[in-house]
């Protein structure tokens, strides 16, 4: 469902991104899959990003037109439903 109110979406992608960033802080990638609970709080943050990209809909590529929309969008429907498939390495 496209957002009416495209700056909520927005922020929330803002916000999910610094989020993951800041769990990952100095983390290389052997620390960051070890570390299961900051894994599944990057992995939600991304999730939220996902639901958040969907939400603006087609008006996404008109804000930020230099964004991978599809694919950020398709990670939410894998991480909820493939997740079983999704590298530790790749996330």
């Amino acid at each position: 469902m496209p957002s009416e109110k495209p700056a909520r979406p927005l922020e929330d992608i803002v916000e999910n991104a610094q989020a993951a960033l800041r769990y990952t802080v100095g983390m290389d990638e052997a620390a960051f899959e070890g570390n299961r609970l900051v894994y599944d709080a990057v992995e939600r943050c991304l999730e939220r990003i996902s639901d958040a990209a969907a939400k603006l809909s087609e008006l996404a590529p008109v804000l930020m037109p230099d964004q991978p929309w599809r694919d950020i969008r398709a990670l939410g429907n894998r991480l909820r439903h493939d997740y079983d498939d999704i590298s530790q390495d790749r996330l």
